[in-house]
């Protein structure tokens, strides 16, 4: 069975790839995410080149209309991208492939990458949560399977964290909250703050530990309502060290409330490259949609 992948990545790129039922990926382009009928063609002449194909995976950035009933289900919607707001995704590739089409967001076919990826090893991680941070916040919960949020995704990024001590001038930088938890640790705010990329600024810079202070809030908000098996922590201002110190915050807060077993299990990075990850996620669920249909 071959299966397509269409996946938008943190650096403003389409990714395009093709694989088998066992989620193995034989092909795949990157494509610069420019004017949307550019893009889509692109992304559209490269699916057309495989005959065989026998469903494709869409997930992309948001606000995403995922509402199966809503008459623009499938449409990206008040998008922060210049020209990308309203854009019928779904719909574009229906017109053109009469096949199982899935449709999610990106950081839940990170997830749902995540939590294939763990049964194809071995190592099944049942529930978990992937939390995104890069130029936004998003979150992509897998329990038993299932995405979690019947409305939509959920919306980690806009939750209230309580204000670092050091951090209290800071207006932050969500156009609706201010201040949520996006508004907060984004790149953007992140950049707003110093007038640098995340990149750029030391870590040894006391920023980092507040940023910490306000992404252990949201791991513990994720433990407390989800009780997952697993907490990842991916997007472009990540790394090892941050990681370090939002442990440490989490375990400061937390106080042991609820035994998460190891911390240095519980709470990771992603497990490889975050693309990658999407792209065995929309394997995984395109071939599930083929199935679905093929049942109705």
């Amino acid at each position: 069975m071959l299966l397509g992948s269409l996946c938008t990545t943190d650096n403003n790129q389409m990714v395009c790839a093709v694989g088998d039922g066992k989620c193995n990926i034989s092909d795949w382009i990157v494509i610069d995410l420019t004017e949307p009928q550019e893009t889509l063609k692109k992304a559209i002449d490269y699916f057309k080149g495989f005959d065989d194909l026998a469903a494709i995976g869409i997930s992309s950035f948001g606000p995403l209309e995922l509402r199966t009933y809503s008459s623009q289900y499938g449409y990206i919607k008040e998008s922060s991208r210049p020209n990308w707001q309203n854009i019928n995704l779904l719909g574009t590739f229906k017109h053109h492939f009469n096949i199982p089409i899935s449709f999610t967001t990106d950081v839940n076919s990170r997830a749902y990458g995540e939590y294939i990826s763990s049964i194809l090893n071995d190592k099944p991680i049942l529930s978990l949560a992937y939390i995104t941070i890069s130029d936004g916040v998003g979150v992509g919960i897998v329990n038993d399977g299932k995405f979690v949020g019947h409305m939509g995704s959920p919306e980690i990024g806009h939750i209230i964290p309580q204000r670092d001590i050091n951090d209290q001038d800071f207006k932050g930088t969500c156009p609706y909250q201010g201040d949520c938890l996006e508004g907060l640790v984004s790149s953007k705010a992140i950049e707003a703050r110093t007038h640098k990329r995340p990149q750029e600024i030391s870590m040894f810079n006391p920023l980092w530990d507040t940023v910490a202070f306000y992404i252990a809030q949201s791991v513990i908000q994720t433990t407390v309502f989800i009780r997952p098996q697993k907490v990842i922590l991916g997007g472009s201002i990540l790394n090892e060290i941050e990681l370090g110190k939002i442990k440490e915050q989490f375990k400061k807060l937390f106080d042991g409330y609820l035994d998460v077993g190891d911390i240095d299990k519980y709470i990771t990075l992603p497990s490889q490259d975050a693309d990658k990850l999407s792209i065995i996620g929309n394997l995984a669920l395109a071939k599930q949609q083929f199935y679905s249909e093929d049942i109705r």
